[in-house]
């Protein structure tokens, strides 16, 4: 009997051992953790370059909490790893624009030029000054850049500062008419008044005396109400191209910040909103010598009157469609891309309505365009490395004297395309059901250095490619995520590598296919490497339409038979991956939650990057169709392979819009809904991103109703939490506002909101983040 008490005894010591020993090795989870962000997770580096002799590599990383980012440089010899001081920050070149013959370099810092040559990795200082530089250039004579909304050109033999151009705002004064009335009263006034007389005369002397001693001056250009939007000069800088736009008289939103320092609401001017007036662009060409502007004339390019097809839902009965409208529509031309011979230039050039990009070369000399290519969807053109309306100019670049490559999304996925400037032959250098991401032609433009999803949706991956095309030879094995910077003499990569369990890091490796890849960070905390953090496993589904849709799942070793779908935002990005997630917060959220029994998933619904043209294009004239139903659909699969009985849904911006049109349109399927800074109506959102989807309200309200969910609130039967930001400048605290509004006038009782006065879009202070994801869970908990 006393071997058995001891027996006993002996057992339970040992149990309570190790159960205070498992504690004290791997600690348990919390909300309140989690939600630190950096600080719990570690710092992560960032922004790597070289050094120009390519023996180390430069990197960012935050220290501590400081609001900036420190610079550390990696030794390639030593091994060795070292924070640079902030003095030397100026004369460390980053982000170099080389002149053709790559023997001297320019670069920024601050806004100051400084000037760099190839055998040398410390910068000088070549002009300072309190005004900030930009757009740094090189030319035949030496260095142009802008300032104050001009140009200038830094000659180095013989050394000169000279000023390329003279833009002003408002009218030309000699072109200003003077009435009949007032110039025969100064005549008069000159003919009866000899000392009047003799004033003019003398005058007109020392005028024409300064103008015979001076240099020549530059011609005043002028642009009326209109402002300078860019400029470049040709490589001779005896012909200038800039654009000019004149901003749209649009009524801007104003919000208030509710707590601030002096005590007082304070109030800001924010955007405008979907289908206001939008700046109008002109694009000209300046000859220096003969001192003459030509604009270039738009009227020509091909299909510049087209009409868009959604307007064929709005005939009237017996209206027959006119495909081709009286007005040219606005267009947007980039800034050009001169051959290395100076005697070419081809220029991107957008349409404002967002249904053409076109590539064309540019006439230099009258100011003509003849089209190269041009990309047209019904929906909106976009995609990897394709340009944007008013922002890049995507992927674009001459490989001699002849050619140009591109990228284009004309077969469905965004590839790699070249175009003789005189055939104007193209052909494709890249084709199949995968994107090139990234596209860098190396020194002797003889290849690229590509990153591309080519072997699964799921990675990225660095490749090599001859300039010619053919095959891709991978440069990377390790499934995960990269970007990559490539050394100066081009035999080494730099690479911001990670897994979907493991963060970001900087690695090196030779840029051959069988090389290892070798770590120089480690940023992780020792907090977040207690824990062992789980590997999402990827999983498809058949929707409706037969599409296989892509998803991820952190399922829990003893599930509680509920299931929380968490909804990415941006609409346009890819959140299943093998890769470390840009919500990684939630990633974390994730592990906590599949901790607690819950099966967590997410997928990359209709509207998601990655995935191609039609995937991308999905909810063009309805947000909250396809991408919605692939959502009800996951749901359904949930239910039928994994026996889950209940189902909350959450997700921040287009995540929390989405959340709105579950909760209102499918409440049957979702029991709790998490709605986080959501879009409530989308005739309130930004101009930019919202045109692209469902044009504007005045032409399209049919898009609008079907995808606001302002107009199913009626729908709502599970309890909805609501969660945003008051100085929310993005998603605007009005939107909550007003559905907050509609929900009372419905009578709705099952919903509840919680507000955050000092945060933006993205939450910057961990309280804020605890406390909402604690009332998240809280949600799960009691009504899943």
């Amino acid at each position: 009997m006393k071997i058995f008490r001891r027996a006993i005894i002996l057992l339970l010591f040992c149990t309570f051992f190790s159960e205070v020993n498992a504690q004290t090795t791997t600690p348990k989870l919390d909300i309140a953790t989690l939600m630190q962000g950096d600080a719990f997770v570690g710092h992560l580096p960032d922004g790597a370059f070289w050094s120009i002799d390519g023996r180390a590599v430069y990197y960012h990383r935050k220290k501590d909490d400081n609001a900036y980012a420190s610079l550390y440089r990696y030794d390639l010899e030593t091994k060795n790893t070292m924070e640079v001081p902030e003095s030397d920050y100026p004369y460390i070149p980053r982000n170099i624009v080389w002149n053709a013959e790559r023997s001297q370099g320019a670069y920024l810092w601050q806004g100051n030029i400084y000037l760099v040559r190839q055998d040398s990795n410390k910068g000088q200082l070549a002009y300072q000054s309190t005004q900030r530089s930009g757009s740094l250039a090189w030319v035949d004579q030496g260095l142009t850049f802008t300032q104050n909304g001009n140009l200038y050109l830094l000659e180095q033999q013989p050394f000169a500062l000279r000023q390329l151009t003279d833009f002003r705002s408002g009218t030309d004064p000699k072109t200003k008419k003077i009435s009949a009335q007032k110039k025969w009263l100064k005549e008069d006034q000159l003919r009866e008044f000899e000392i009047l007389s003799a004033w003019d005369q003398r005058k007109k002397g020392k005028e024409a005396h300064l103008k015979a001693t001076s240099v020549q001056a530059l011609k005043p250009i002028y642009f009326g109400g209109a402002s300078l939007y860019t400029v470049k000069a040709s490589k001779d800088a005896k012909i200038i191209f800039y654009t000019t736009y004149t901003p749209a008289k649009a009524t801007k939103t104003k919000m208030p910040k509710w707590v601030t320092a002096s005590g007082y609401v304070e109030y800001g001017s924010y955007r405008s909103k979907v289908g206001d007036k939008q700046p109008t662009y002109r694009s000209y060409l300046y000859h220096v010598e003969e001192d003459t502007v030509v604009e270039i004339n738009t009227a020509t390019i091909e299909g510049i009157k087209d009409r868009p097809q959604y307007l064929k839902n709005y005939l009237q009965a017996g209206q027959e469609w006119q495909a081709e409208g009286e007005k040219e529509r606005e267009v947007m031309i980039h800034e050009p891309v001169f051959s290395s011979d100076g005697k070419q230039a081809v220029v991107v050039i957008r349409s404002a309505d967002n249904k053409d990009r076109w590539l064309m070369s540019l006439d230099l000399q009258n100011g003509t365009l003849s089209l190269l290519d041009r990309q047209h969807d019904d929906a909106w053109v976009g995609g990897p490395n394709i340009s944007s309306w008013n922002g890049s100019r995507g992927a674009l670049g001459w490989i001699d004297d002849e050619q140009v490559w591109f990228q284009s999304e004309k077969t469905g996925y965004s590839h790699l395309y070249t175009v003789n400037v005189t055939t104007k032959k193209i052909k494709a250098l890249t084709k199949g059901d995968f994107e090139i991401l990234e596209a860098e032609l190396t020194q002797d433009k003889e290849a690229f250095f590509l990153l591309s999803n080519k072997k699964t949706p799921m990675e990225q991956h660095v490749y090599r490619m001859s300039v010619k095309g053919g095959k891709m030879e991978p440069l990377t094995q390790q499934s995960g995520g990269y970007s990559f910077t490539v050394s100066p003499d081009e035999k080494m990569l730099a690479l911001r590598f990670s897994t979907a369990n493991k963060p970001w890091e900087l690695m090196l490796k030779p840029a051959t296919a069988k090389s290892a890849m070798v770590a120089i960070t480690h940023s992780t905390t020792p907090a977040f490497e207690a824990f062992e953090w789980r590997m999402p496993a990827l999983k498809t589904f058949e929707a409706r339409d037969g599409q296989q849709v892509y998803g991820r799942m952190f399922r829990p070793e003893e599930p509680n038979n509920k299931a929380v779908i968490f909804v990415h935002g941006a609409g346009y990005l890819q959140n299943v991956h093998s890769w470390w997630s840009a919500y990684f917060r939630e990633y974390m959220f994730h592990n906590f939650l599949a901790d607690q029994g819950y099966t967590v998933f997410h997928i990359d619904y209709r509207g998601s990057a990655g995935y191609g043209r039609d995937w991308r294009t999905g909810i063009y004239r309805h947000m909250g169709g396809k991408d919605l139903t692939d959502h009800e659909d996951a749901v359904k699969w949930l239910k039928q392979n994994y026996g889950i009985e209940k189902v909350g849904i959450y997700g921040g911006s287009y995540g929390g819009f989405m959340t709105l049109m579950a909760m209102f349109n499918a409440p049957a399927l979702f029991d709790a809904g998490a709605a986080i800074r959501s879009v409530t109506d989308w005739a309130h959102y930004n101009h930019g991103y919202t045109s692209n989807i469902l044009n504007t309200p005045a032409q399209d309200p049919k898009a609008y109703y079907d995808s606001s969910p302002i107009y199913f609130a009626d729908g709502l039967q599970g309890p909805l939490l609501i969660l945003h930001g008051m100085e929310d400048d993005n998603v605007q605290f009005q939107d909550v506002v007003r559905l907050n509004q509609k929900l009372i006038e419905l009578g709705k009782e099952n919903w509840q909101m919680a507000l955050y006065p000092i945060e933006p879009h993205g939450f910057r202070e961990a309280n804020s983040w605890t406390d909402e994801y604690k009332r998240i869970f809280k949600l799960f908990e009691e009504h899943l």
